[in-house]
């Protein structure tokens, strides 16, 4: 049995490889027309544009490396000078990220995170329905702060161990006696030891996925339906509960904050876009979702007749559940000088960016008259990011050391995402110079007849199923050149469409595949890849139908998307359109 699946795996993956080498060969190959017979910087532009696309959502080569190429390609069609492409690569985006992943590092190292997680479940009890939402109420919330992959790995042992302690109560085993390969270290290693607690590439975790599948046990037969099944909604809320969070504020996840530094660069005279009015556009449709998705989880997988009934048996889980969180709690004990510095900081952190431009009021950026719009939510990161590299963990009794150290910073940071999106930057901006956007622009031009309402829908579901297969960070950076110049073609704001297709690229709900926090989950061995078919059909509706009612309801006055900006340019001669 060993043999065969090591000749498969063999197959497969030399089966892969030749794949791949005929897309790396064959795809410039196909677009070799665009540079033979058109000839023009338009054409050319293209053709870079469709080699990425295609490499991004395939991965045939590293998604970073996919990113430099405009760095090789617009030097030589002539269309911008490599000095220019270059300062694509690092923007405001890069320092917003740097800061964020400083105080992600210390919530981490600290076990803020874990403090913070167990409370939460703490607070809604431990019926099963409570306890679900407790978790993915936990998870979403630090994935509003921290990668959505760092928060699944945070949360998902502490969910594993309490799995453990219901399912050998049921058993009729101690209640409390934790598992010991399961114990609640805050780190990925759990599971997966060679992966050192970090996966910053999607195609990496899913091939550590894979391999440890087949030494993972399956569920014991002994199991009930209901257990199996509580296993399964618990498990696929924390995957679907760190995409849900992350959308809620900007660095919450790489479109939003990609999104921004887009408007920056496109439309400069765009200061519609802070931390606040997006955390009051996206809170709502995060509770929305993660309340309808709790729903629809329970109803799909517990539903009413696997309602514990019998008071008796309803005791013995719930004791088991919440004797394994109190001990786990109990063993943090008090809060430490460290945790409370890194609170302390999160919270003025977030303070700041609140009140630095909140729209409805003068905030304390107007306290420099002088120098408006010179002052970021990214100066707000790095000068707090800083801090942790010069505040000591403890006191003057022991050896001066830093709350992070710059390897534990290292560690944290995601570089290739960092490219990636430098790349996306200079791919917009190419596509800008070499007057793509606008050739765009002109064949978009009858979509104008069409309601706008229906243009967005359309192009929410596109982006929704595209980012089934590709990553959210390639599936943004491939689209927003494409819908921007479709938005100034009708003449409608261009954050109509911009918006909602965003927060639409993080509902990668279908497969293990789509995203690391998906791949994560499944490797616990609890469900199946139908189960998250299933599941996620649902909830990518209720995703894309919340974010369409918000855009249309609270979206238009907190943005002004009923009316063309002064800052977007006037195409003369096309279709005009009002929402």
């Amino acid at each position: 049995m060993t043999e065969r699946k090591e000749i498969l795996q063999k197959l497969c993956k030399g089966l892969w490889n030749y794949r791949s080498i005929a897309l790396i060969v064959l795809t410039p190959l196909l677009l070799l027309p665009l540079l033979v017979v058109v000839g023009t910087k338009e054409a050319e532009c293209a053709f870079v544009l469709l080699l990425m696309a295609t490499y991004w959502v395939t991965e045939v080569i590293p998604l970073s490396m996919t990113a430099m190429l405009p760095a090789i390609l617009f030097p030589m069609f002539g269309i911008m000078k490599s000095s220019g492409v270059a300062k694509e690569y690092f923007k405001d985006f890069h320092f917003l990220l740097v800061g964020v992943i400083c105080l992600a590092t210390s919530i981490e190292k600290w076990g803020l995170h874990r403090r913070i997680a167990l409370r939460l479940v703490t607070m809604v009890g431990v019926n099963p329905a409570w306890l679900m939402l407790g978790f993915m109420s936990g998870c979403a919330f630090l994935s509003m702060w921290v990668q959505n992959t760092s928060a699944v790995m945070m949360v998902m042992p502490i969910v594993e161990a309490v799995l453990q302690q219901i399912l050998k109560a049921e058993e009729g085993g101690s209640a409390g006696e934790d598992n010991p390969n399961l114990q609640l270290d805050g780190t990925w290693s759990v599971i997966f030891p060679e992966i050192d607690g970090r996966i910053e590439d999607m195609k990496e975790t899913v091939r550590y996925v894979t391999d440890r599948l087949f030494v993972i046990p399956p569920a014991a037969p002994s199991r009930s339906k209901r257990d199996l099944m509580m296993c399964k909604a618990m498990c696929i809320g924390i995957a679907y509960s760190s995409n849900i969070g992350g959308i809620t504020t900007l660095p919450g996840t790489s479109p939003n904050l990609i999104f921004s530094e887009y408007l920056n660069q496109i439309y400069p005279q765009c200061n519609c876009i802070n931390f606040g009015n997006w955390l009051l556009l996206c809170l709502p449709i995060s509770v929305i979702m993660l309340l309808l998705t709790w729903m629809w989880l329970y109803w799909l997988f517990i539903g009413s007749e696997f309602l514990w009934r019998c008071e008796g048996e309803q005791s013995e889980r719930e004791k088991a559940a919440r004797k394994v969180i109190e001990d786990e709690y109990k063993s943090l004990g008090p809060m430490s000088s460290q945790e409370t510095f890194t609170a302390v900081v999160f919270l003025v952190m977030v303070l700041l960016w609140l009140t630095r431009s909140p729209g409805f009021m003068p905030g304390w950026a107007s306290l420099f008259p002088h120098h408006l719009g010179f002052i970021t939510d990214a100066t707000v990161a790095l000068l707090l990011g800083l801090l942790f590299f010069i505040v000591p963990a403890y006191g003057p009794s022991r050896k001066y050391e830093a709350m992070i150290s710059w390897r534990e910073f290292q560690a944290s940071m995601p570089w290739k995402v960092a490219l990636l999106v430098g790349g996306g930057f200079a791919l917009a901006e190419g596509t800008k110079e070499s007057g793509l956007s606008l050739w765009v622009a002109q064949l978009l031009t009858p979509l104008g007849d069409l309601p706008v309402l229906a243009t967005i829908t359309v192009a929410c579901i596109i982006v929704t199923t595209v980012t089934e297969v590709a990553s959210n960070v390639a599936t943004i950076t491939i689209f927003l050149p494409i819908l921007s110049p479709l938005a100034e073609a009708i003449h409608m704001n261009p954050l109509y469409v911009l918006i909602p297709t965003t927060l639409c690229t993080s509902f990668s709900f279908l497969l293990p595949v789509s995203n690391p926090p998906n791949a994560i989950v499944f490797a616990y061995g609890h469900i199946s890849i139908m189960d998250m078919v299933k599941a996620g059909l649902g909830v990518n509706v209720i995703g894309v139908l919340a974010v369409l009612f918000a855009v249309a309801t609270w979206g238009v006055p907190l943005f002004s998307l009923d009316t063309y900006p002064d800052w977007a340019p006037v195409l003369p001669g096309f279709n005009s359109t009002t929402p």
